[in-house]
């Protein structure tokens, strides 16, 4: 898992440069970077959502996938354990649960994590966690001068997430084809849509919630293609 733990080090990098930025800039110029960094979601989750034409497939993972991350409350358990972690490290900053949330999503919904994450997992170099670990390097910067030391938290989550997803590959990555790869791009970009309308304050979806809308494309994808 080089190119994960890669990644975990960019990012925290960047978000403790961006800290610096953060402590520098008025407020005026922190919203201006939020608004910019919003905009730009809608169009990497618009653009990943059209990797697909599994129409049905998606539709029916993100209704059922959120009315069961609905029913477990993932978004109430990751702000109870954001709080924890706001605690400890005694931070008054009142988009820490925004910040690691919103890094995490950015981080981690992307083509380019699954696709490194499946490159890694099948034994090959790294390169494009390596690319993307860079960019999410540069991507903390931005995040943390607009919304503070809850960015660099996120690694936690993105570790998890994208070794278990190198893991996960490891075993069955044999399995994955480009179906897979495109329905499970095509709903992580709609997951950023939800979060670009919440970034900028346009509606605050429960985006945390609708997270098992990932399993589910992978599960309804096997299920259709033994059929």
């Amino acid at each position: 898992m080089i190119g994960t733990l890669f990644n975990v080090v960019t990012v925290i990098i960047g978000s403790i440069i961006g800290l610096i930025l953060h402590s520098r800039l008025s407020k005026r110029f922190t919203t201006v970077a939020f608004q910019g960094i919003g905009l730009f979601t809608i169009f990497l989750g618009i653009t990943m959502s059209l990797k697909s034409d599994s129409y049905l497939l998606i539709i029916l993972s993100m209704i059922f996938g959120s009315l069961f991350g609905e029913a477990l409350n993932i978004e109430g358990w990751i702000n109870r354990i954001s709080r924890k972690l706001k605690k400890k490290v005694k931070s008054d900053n009142d988009k820490f649960s925004e910040g690691l949330v919103t890094a995490f999503l950015l981080f981690c919904m992307g083509s380019m994590t699954i696709l490194g994450a499946i490159e890694e997992g099948l034994g090959n170099t790294p390169n494009l966690l390596v690319t993307k670990s860079i960019m999410d390097g540069f991507s903390a910067i931005a995040l943390s001068s607009a919304l503070g030391i809850g960015v660099i938290f996120s690694v936690i989550p993105l570790f998890i997430y994208q070794s278990t997803l190198t893991l996960l590959t490891s075993v069955i990555g044999n399995y994955f084809n480009d179906i897979y790869i495109a329905n499970l791009t095509s709903v992580g970009g709609i997951l950023l849509v939800g979060l670009s309308l919440r970034i900028l304050e346009i509606k605050k979806i429960r985006v945390l919630n609708m997270l098992p809308a990932i399993i589910l494309i992978l599960f309804l994808t096997w299920i259709k293609n033994l059929l």
